[in-house]
């Protein structure tokens, strides 16, 4: 029935017409669901599921809102007969998850069908959040937001702000209090607060600091989930009626201000704060100061690993176990979850806010403090999730006129310290793959030099993409949905790879070309990273990037070397990634682009071209011939290709299983059958044996 509900229900409502759906049958469907009663939590997951599927009903009956919401309210505290003092499994984590996904889910697609009842889901939730232990921070945060999306609805920016408000302020009371501040500002006393230097004597069920932890993630999920869906409304004149419309741009766009704005930027000191903090935790001498019970806290989960690898994550076998088994792997998720929550709130905050965020003193300088203080010794698994959730939705909702102000003072020292990271990790990498095997490498596994490397492509191709959107505009591509890659996929590498015409440079990085120490940071990188061996970003930053970085730089007057470096990196490219068809054919392109482009205004590059192996001279000077006096009727572009193809061939890379071929010439060899030929003169009709051709035809 599950599978049926969420497959055919939705695909019901979307394609008849309103008079031809059964309105009735699926009330009494509903019905039936809902008076439905297990303790089964796998059966309970089913059944909330139905209860999605069918709410489309609820919008034709109303009146049956309330019996929902009480299924769900009651899904949301769900607990197995005498589990409340355990560890809570993992089935009956996923229902209490599912219910208020659900509740959210229903708040977000039918909000004026909720409105009505506010009061009373205002009021339930209320309720629950009074118990401090009856919910955990997640759950409580999932019934806020609910809330918030609900107080859209209003359409009214003082009344809205004054429930944010409340909703807030007992948020704001424990965020703001002196003994917050000073744990969330020093991180030792942090690491004391959370219990990270403990030593723990049962590791399954003492937790003496876990109430502690659980006061600093109800603070930050809230501040997440009300800057996440606190919005003004989707029509203009609704919102200038409502308060919300402030002015509009020189370009005619409307600016709104969001009424959660006050309200956050009221926690923003504190929250930059323990983004510092956190970020000091990495810090040699703090790792020290951690516990023994947490000396690997800040490792990465399991689960992390398991994802990066591409290997399964496990399923029901583990349903009827807890979440976290022990203490340490509490402490694991909550620094790891703490980590990424703060950065999604800072992502989320540019298009939240908007103006109001993006005109806060000193805003580049207070994130570079606290965001990318003490990068060094931040690992590639917590770098990269910040470039993603963090960076680059900050910087593409930025308003243009605050690319000048915060944009290029924040992505200049990020883009110079991402090169020189990249760089120094690919050489460790390179080198690696060039020593034979010795004993050291018995002091670092295999498996863990696997994830090592798989870590440094992700976060390759991290930093790259995030170049890329941020300076190349290509019609069709969105560049919100870029998939966040986690190594599969790399059998997403397509063989047609010409740049469209399209691909010009955004706004933002026309102003990050004119910073000469970004434009550099930015070059260097993309073009470095043509030589690193990662197929997937070679192959993107080919085509997306390179060409129209270097096409805004080259009206100027570029030093001869920085030219040949360009074009040497280009063929190293082509040395590491010429086996793939897809690298070969971008690579030789760009090549073929900087060539024709550069070697009428730069000699280098011919002698940059001679040192290739096996050139033929004379087919260069041709070449060169052709390029630097054009004659009226002009080669097609696919032969002037090809011609430059064949001359850089001597440092194309093989593929690996022709690498070591052994040519084999076969000369002409006598046949192993020989024909004979028939003698003249000789009867077919008839031979000496007397059978011919007319015996064929005999009966």
């Amino acid at each position: 029935m599950t599978f049926f509900s969420e497959s055919v229900i939705s695909q019901m409502f979307r394609t008849l017409d309103k008079d031809d759906i059964p309105v009735n049958d699926g009330i009494d469907l509903l019905q039936l669901v809902l008076n439905f009663e297990t303790k089964d939590p796998l059966i309970l997951s089913c059944v909330l599921t139905n209860v999605s599927a069918l709410f489309p009903f609820v919008t034709y009956r109303p009146e049956y809102l309330p019996q929902v919401l009480s299924k769900l309210f009651a899904s949301v505290t769900f607990e197995v007969i005498e589990e409340s003092k355990a560890p809570r499994t993992r089935a009956v984590k996923n229902v209490r998850r599912h219910a208020c996904s659900s509740i959210i889910k229903m708040c977000r697609d039918y909000p004026q069908l909720v409105l009505p009842n506010f009061e009373m889901l205002y009021n339930h939730v209320k309720q629950l959040l009074s118990n401090e232990l009856l919910l955990t921070q997640m759950e409580k945060c999932a019934l806020m937001e609910a809330l918030v999306l609900i107080s859209n609805q209003f359409k009214d920016y003082e009344r809205q702000k004054a429930f944010l408000e409340e909703l807030m302020a007992p948020v704001a009371g424990l965020w703001l209090s002196p003994e917050m501040q000073r744990v969330l500002s020093d991180p030792e006393a942090f690491i004391s607060y959370v219990g990270a230097d403990n030593k723990i004597a049962d590791p399954v069920l003492e937790d003496p600091s876990g109430l502690n932890r659980s006061r600093i993630s109800f603070c930050v999920y809230t501040i997440l989930g009300v800057v996440k869906r606190a919005r003004w409304p989707a029509d203009t004149e609704e919102a200038k009626a409502g308060g919300f419309l402030v002015g509009y741009t020189p370009s005619g766009n409307p600016i709104y201000r969001n009424p959660c704005t006050e309200q956050v930027l009221k926690l923003f000191d504190n929250l930059l704060a323990l983004i510092r903090t956190h970020n000091n935790l990495y810090m040699p001498e703090m790792v020290a100061r951690l516990g023994e019970t947490f000396a690997k806290a800040l490792d990465m989960l399991e689960v992390e690993k398991n994802a990066i690898l591409g290997l399964p994550q496990p399923l029901l076998e583990l349903y009827d176990s807890p979440v976290y088994k022990t203490v340490l792997e509490r402490m694991q998720g909550f620094f790891c979850t703490l980590y990424d929550n703060c950065f999604h709130i800072l992502g989320n905050a540019g298009p939240s806010m908007q103006q109001d965020f993006y005109t806060v003193d000193c805003l580049a300088t207070q994130l570079l403090s606290s965001a990318f203080t003490n990068l060094n010794n931040i690992p590639d698994y917590r770098l990269r999730p910040m470039l993603r959730v963090f960076v680059k939705p900050l910087v593409l909702s930025c308003p243009p006129e605050y690319y000048e102000t915060f944009v290029c003072p924040m992505l200049g020292p990020l883009f110079t310290y991402l090169h020189m990271r990249l760089s120094q990790k690919w050489q460790v990498i390179n080198q690696r793959s060039t020593l034979c095997e010795d004993d050291a490498a018995d002091d670092n596994p295999e498996s863990q030099e696997m994830l090592e490397e798989q870590l440094v492509r992700l976060l390759t191709r991290e930093v790259m993409d995030l170049i890329t959107v941020c300076c190349v505009s290509k019609k069709g591509v969105d560049h919100n949905t870029t998939a966040a890659v986690d190594g599969d996929d790399d059998e997403a590498m397509v063989t047609e790879v010409t740049p469209p015409a399209s691909a010009e440079l955004t706004e933002l990085g026309k102003c990050l070309t004119k910073q000469e120490d970004v434009c550099t940071a930015v070059l260097i990188t993309a073009f470095t990273s043509l030589s690193w061996k990662d197929t997937l970003s070679c192959q993107r930053t080919t085509t997306q990037l390179c060409w129209p970085l270097l096409k805004q730089v080259l009206p100027g007057n570029l030093l001869p070397d920085a030219v040949s470096w360009f074009f040497i990196s280009v063929l190293k490219g082509l040395q590491i990634h010429g086996q793939h068809d897809g690298c070969m054919a971008a690579l030789v392109h760009l090549a073929f682009q900087i060539y024709e482009a550069l070697r009428p205004r730069y000699t280098e590059l011919k002698a940059v071209m001679e040192q290739i192996p096996d050139i033929h001279r004379d087919s260069l000077e041709q070449f060169d011939s052709k390029l630097l006096n054009p004659t009226p009727q002009k080669v097609a572009d696919k032969r002037r290709k090809d011609h430059f193809k064949r001359l850089i061939a001597g440092c194309i890379e093989k593929p690996l299983g022709e690498q070591f071929r052994k040519e084999v010439h076969i000369r002409n060899l006598p046949s192993l059958f020989k024909k004979v030929k028939p003698l003249l003169g000789t009867d077919m009709l008839e031979n000496e044996d007397g059978e011919g051709l007319t015996a064929l035809f005999e009966p």
